[in-house]
């Protein structure tokens, strides 16, 4: 199992010995800046007393410098200190805003190109629908199972034994982000979800920021560690058993906050016989794999750990469902679950686009776009008594 503490110790060790770096860097720019003051001094004292209509001429480090050079030395200086400025907020800031910047340059194509591809994610601005009341809770549980039926009834091929086929696992690992991957257009032959375009690494950084609230690393890992070991698998768990919405409460919630939990709670009482809690494996596993991705894609962890936390994903998930299809289900029964939680209206639609995506996941291919979940068949389950060698 990944060890997120252990992951959370090593990169503040890390932040750390950057910052250290960072200083030592700075004072070094602050003590050369020191030096330039001196030599300016040098040249203002040489040209006071340098003959009439003669230009003045002065020597810094051995080299004899025209008047026209202590004026580009003048010059130096501001921009020294002002890359000393840059460098500490390109450090606070993540190099983002420094990226934007460095793309100013090139072909403004790229640039919009790279602005309407991430059209979509959890938090897309979804087709605006009539506000929740008992009628419509009533038609998105009738939407969420026939969704989920058609879904069932599409082909999917046998599983098959992965064994300790490294390569296998990590494909597998990759396409638990499908979904959104789908709607994102995000490649899903690689881990790296884009080509490294500064104006897209932002838009990811900003997506990520807005969606999630995650603004870096520790962030980061500290929701990997929830969707991994709690997430709306403990969350529908608590919900199918209390005996109220209110038992829900822990105070302070307004009136919308707890219509939001009362609706979420007959969610979770309609289905807690048919489904159990690990049926939201897919919801959660299917998160976190597209997070690790991103995170992965920003810097925020290395290849090997993002490698590590999907194998991770990706045994999890093989254990709790069967195939790609009832991860769909998981997907679309546990979206619906956090749209009633939030008061989101839109959550028809959500579910629409969602199923579209897993009907081009399963069924794509050739001239039809998609078929990356049909052409790597789910893990088999090893039979149980039997040790794998």
């Amino acid at each position: 199992m990944i060890d997120f503490d252990e992951i959370n110790r090593r990169a503040r060790e890390a932040q750390e010995k950057a910052l250290a770096n960072l200083h030592q860097n700075q004072k070094e720019m602050e003590k050369r800046l020191e030096e330039l003051a001196s030599d300016l001094k040098q040249t203002d004292e040489a040209a006071a007393v340098s003959e009439p209509g003669k230009p003045p001429r002065v020597e810094i480090s051995g080299q004899a410098l025209s008047a026209e050079d202590l004026e580009g030395l003048a010059a130096g200086q501001a921009q020294l200190q002002q890359m000393v400025d840059q460098k500490v907020a390109e450090a606070a800031a993540g190099n983002l805003n420094f990226m934007m910047e460095q793309l100013l340059g090139e072909d403004m194509g790229v640039l919009m190109a790279a602005m309407e591809t991430l059209s979509a994610e959890d938090g897309e601005d979804w087709e605006e629908e009539e506000p929740f009341d008992e009628a419509k809770e009533q038609a998105l549980y009738t939407l969420l199972e026939e969704t989920m039926a058609r879904l069932d009834a599409l082909p999917e091929p046998e599983p098959v034994a992965y064994g300790k086929d490294a390569t296998r696992w990590e494909r597998f690992g990759i396409l638990l982000s499908g979904l959104v991957s789908r709607l994102n257009d995000h490649a899903l032959d690689e881990l790296d979800v884009e080509e490294h375009v500064p104006v897209m690494e932002q838009k990811i950084a900003s997506l990520v920021r807005g969606s999630w609230g995650i603004s870096g690393r520790g962030e980061l890992l500290e929701m990997l560690r929830y969707l991994s070991q709690e997430g709306y698998t403990l969350r529908y768990q608590l919900y199918a058993e209390a005996d109220s919405p209110e038992d829900l409460l822990e105070g302070g919630e307004d009136e919308e906050e707890q219509a939001n939990i009362a609706r979420a709670w007959r969610f979770a009482r309609r289905y807690r016989a048919r489904y159990s809690p690990a049926f939201m494996t897919g919801w959660d596993t299917g998160r976190a794999a597209i997070l690790t991705r991103w995170g992965a894609y920003l810097g925020w962890l290395t290849e090997n750990e993002a490698v590590g936390i999907l194998w991770e994903l990706s045994q999890k998930a093989a254990a709790e469902l069967t195939g790609w299809r009832e991860f769909a289900a998981s997907y679309l029964f546990g979206g619906l679950m956090w749209k009633m939680l939030c008061g989101d209206s839109a959550a028809a639609s959500y579910l629409g686009v969602l199923a579209d995506a897993a009907t081009d996941l399963l069924a794509g291919g050739g001239d039809r776009p998609g078929g990356q979940w049909r052409a790597c068949p789910w893990p088999a389950r090893r039979p149980i008594g039997f040790s794998q060698h």
